[in-house]
């Protein structure tokens, strides 16, 4: 029972802190032995044509706004187009890009769903790279210039740019969270980058060479991620560039979030099954390694594993085992409780940014839990649904 217990503890403390750690002290070793790789710019006439594709659904109320941002973004004279699809959507969307004409417009009757739409638009794509991006998210003006000069490198096939989620000082536990939680998966994936690969792309801002894209199965949950994942299974790398970068709002609520993060588990399973090559850790030591490390354990087997780890813990306590089994056990009581407490506040709305990421690490957890049991009773849909978040 004791092995278990430590076993368990050790499972939930390596997926979330371990990997972390020893991600940084192999960083550092190899930045000791072979020095710090720095993209460097590149002129004008070296970089590659580029396609930008943004699908947009029903986006009429910030469609204005997004052109406005993708209109400013910098990128050398004749070497970027601009596509925006529309398929199936019922207001006045279409009708606004239609006024400019530098966009080319894609649109259709009928939504078909996100990942149609994407492999539609990329009939269309003749540019060297395509970089994707969400309507509801802002680029910075330099995103472009930043990703695409990582493809002089012949070993790369796809970049990841950075999710930046807006938090404002009264904003409640989804946005204390979730800004939370990106800042710390920012800087897991600059040293994964660093080390060999990124371990999938999102949606928010990500690039693929064109000539490696393969389209996605239709039911496919998490296209960004397993699009990426496939140019990664066929030995390319995939580079994570944190200048370019894409902001968005937080989760209106945390109800939102967790509907979100539901269906992200979903789809973790789904990739999980689908990359099963991926965790051949003898053909892709490096790759599956990282793999497993960061995406595979946090949807699938840690959750399990807390629970597994509070459950023994007070079986061993109370049989009197020692004082380092109390001591464990009143510190994982005291962090669930922290998180209870965050619920109850966060309901009350009020603000205390320390108890919400407790309850928000106690959320995403569930969220896995109940996405495994959703993907698996085949209740989850590949449709997107657009999460509120806020104003």
């Amino acid at each position: 029972m004791e092995i278990a217990f430590w076993f368990s503890l050790f499972m939930a403390f390596y997926t979330y802190v371990g990997y972390g750690i020893l991600l940084f002290i192999i960083i550092k070793i190899k930045r000791a032995v072979k020095g710090r790789k720095v993209p460097v710019d590149l002129p004008g006439e070296q970089l590659p044509t580029c396609a930008l594709v943004i699908a947009a659904y029903n986006e009429e109320t910030i469609i204005r706004e997004k052109i406005a941002d993708t209109l400013a973004l910098s990128y050398p004279e004749g070497k970027l187009k601009i596509y925006f699809v529309t398929d199936g959507s019922t207001d006045n969307t279409a009708a606004i890009i239609s006024e400019y004409p530098q966009i080319n417009l894609l649109h259709k009757d009928g939504r078909s769903g996100k990942i149609v739409a994407m492999h539609r638009a990329m009939e269309f794509v003749d540019a060297e790279v395509a970089v994707f991006t969400d309507a509801n998210t802002m680029l910075n003006r330099e995103a472009l210039l930043k990703i695409c000069r990582h493809y002089a490198d012949p070993t790369v096939g796809a970049i990841a740019g950075e999710k930046r989620v807006l938090v404002k000082e009264t904003d409640d536990a989804s946005a204390a969270g979730e800004g939370f939680y990106w800042k710390y998966e920012s800087t897991l994936k600059k040293w994964d980058s660093e080390l060999y690969s990124v371990v999938g792309a999102a949606g928010e801002l990500f690039s693929v060479r064109r000539d490696l894209y393969k389209p996605v199965p239709l039911d496919t949950i998490l296209d960004d991620f397993m699009i990426s994942m496939y140019i990664a299974q066929d030995g390319y790398r995939i580079i994570y560039e944190p200048e370019a970068y894409a902001s968005e709002s937080s989760s209106a609520n945390v109800t939102e979030e967790l509907k979100r993060k539901v269906r992200i588990a979903a789809g973790g399973i789904q990739s999980i099954i689908r990359l099963a090559p991926l965790l051949n850790i003898f053909k892709y030591p490096i790759l599956s390694f990282q793999y497993i490390s960061h995406r595979v354990l946090r949807w699938t087997v840690t959750p399990f594993f807390m629970i597994a780890a509070l459950i023994l813990n007070v079986v061993i306590s109370i049989q009197g085992a020692g004082l380092i089994y109390d001591l464990l056990l009143f510190g994982q009581v005291m962090f669930y409780l922290l998180a209870l407490l965050g619920m109850i506040m966060e309901k009350r709305q009020i603000r205390v940014k320390a108890l919400f990421v407790p309850y928000y690490f106690c959320v995403m957890n569930y969220a896995v839990l109940a996405g495994i049991i959703r993907y698996f009773k085949g209740k989850q849909s590949a449709a997107w649904e657009r999460s509120a978040r806020k104003v």
